[in-house]
């Protein structure tokens, strides 16, 4: 068996068939909808620069997030640190993060951080999916690169969900009696 592949093929396979077409004419208004008060969001900051709501650990019960928080997390914590520490130079950082304020950028950097996620992924081999993740992985340095990657993979397949479902609801407040 082929595990990088079946790896791969997991992530590949939502990604085409759910997730980008989920964000296919997300508008502004949709992606920083709040459903409810309080939501969790992505927002210019006072000092004029885009931030995103994140208290770790999070509050509980955790704030509800809007779709602009959502696909920032899967961009950014999920995908893109993961693919800057263990594919490129580890430069990309919460604090330094390019914090997505419109639609078109949100979907436009997830997409470039699936990118390199996933060329990341394809150029493993079976050893290196074997090898521990190491520091980056922080409490989980132990852990291997094969159990990172089913991680990643539902990591993006929940929110992704969660991203799809809320455009649903926020179609549906527009059309329900």
């Amino acid at each position: 068996m082929n595990w990088r592949a079946e790896l791969l093929d997991q992530l590949v396979f939502y990604w085409e068939h759910n997730l980008e077409p989920a964000l296919a004419g997300l508008t502004d208004e949709e992606f920083h909808w709040e459903p409810v008060p309080g939501c969790w969001t992505v927002r210019v900051g006072e000092d004029g620069a885009p931030a995103i709501d994140w208290q770790w650990p999070a509050p509980e019960p955790p704030p509800f997030t809007t779709i602009a928080w959502r696909l920032a997390h899967i961009a950014i914590p999920v995908l893109g640190l993961r693919a800057s520490n263990h594919f490129g130079d580890g430069s990309l950082t919460l604090e330094n993060a390019p914090w997505p304020i419109t639609a078109e950028a949100g979907v436009g950097l997830v997409r470039e951080q699936y990118r390199a996620w996933r060329e990341g992924v394809a150029a493993l081999d079976d050893a290196a999916l074997l090898r521990p993740v190491g520091p980056a992985e922080g409490p989980w340095a132990e852990h291997d690169m094969a159990t990172l990657v089913l991680h990643i993979n539902r990591e993006v397949i929940h929110h992704g969900a969660e991203i799809a479902l809320l455009r649903d609801l926020y179609r549906a407040r527009f059309t329900s009696g």
